[in-house]
């Protein structure tokens, strides 16, 4: 399983990125100072960590360099938003840099493009009845392939890396069709409606008002 450590000294934010990473699949480690984190870098080893600039103890452009030994990518999460910062942090060898605030949906995009750049993303993915070998692109319920178009295939992923989470019809059209939303939700929600039904799935992905959709992560559907 892929290990996210996540170096964010206010712990709502935290707390935020660690659910979410967590609901997608990702074992993570969440830590609050810069030299605890130097420490836990020493004794584990992480695919990704997720890092914040003012912190205590050492800051993140320090830790970034503590890290360039064990050749463990970076992001930054951080609230400083000026143009020379950004660049400071990716001379310095980050991947990537994300500013407060943040949609989670973004997150979750830039970590899956990071791993994968490092050849560190998961091969499958699995939630209740369904297992996805996403090499293959093969869709399995109960030990059994199931027949998805290709769009509805896309849409399963991209529910599954992003379990509990509000969807916005936008944000699926982009992400699925990799063109710009011109408003007319129809196709989305046609897809989502067949590919809910494939899997009988009707009652853990529910439409979220005037928003899109959201796969419930509870065993009590």
């Amino acid at each position: 399983m892929i290990k996210i450590l996540i170096v964010e000294d206010e712990k709502p934010i935290a707390d935020l990125i660690y659910l979410n990473l967590t609901n997608a699949g990702y074992q993570c480690e969440k830590v609050h100072d810069g030299l605890k984190a130097a420490d836990l870098i020493e004794k584990n080893r992480y695919d990704l960590v997720l890092l914040d600039i003012m912190l205590p103890g050492a800051d993140g452009y320090e830790i970034l360099e503590y890290l360039k030994e064990y050749d463990t990518p970076v992001i930054f999460v951080t609230a400083k938003a000026d143009v020379k910062d950004r660049v400071k942090g990716l001379k310095l060898g980050a991947e990537d840099y994300l500013t407060k605030p943040f949609e989670i949906v973004e997150l979750l995009a830039r970590v899956e493009t990071v791993l994968r750049r490092f050849n560190k993303n998961e091969s499958r993915l699995s939630f209740a009845d369904v297992v996805v070998d996403l090499e293959a692109h093969v869709v399995y319920q109960n030990g059994k392939p199931v027949n998805l178009t290709m769009k509805e295939y896309d849409i399963l992923v991209l529910f599954l890396q992003n379990k509990n989470i509000a969807l916005f019809r936008e944000k699926i059209f982009e992400k699925v069709w990799e063109g710009e939303y011109t408003g007319d939700s129809r196709t989305v929600d046609l897809h989502v409606q067949r590919m809910r039904k494939k899997l009988g799935w009707e009652k853990r992905i529910v439409p979220v008002y005037k928003v899109g959709y959201r796969l419930e992560d509870t065993d009590e559907v």
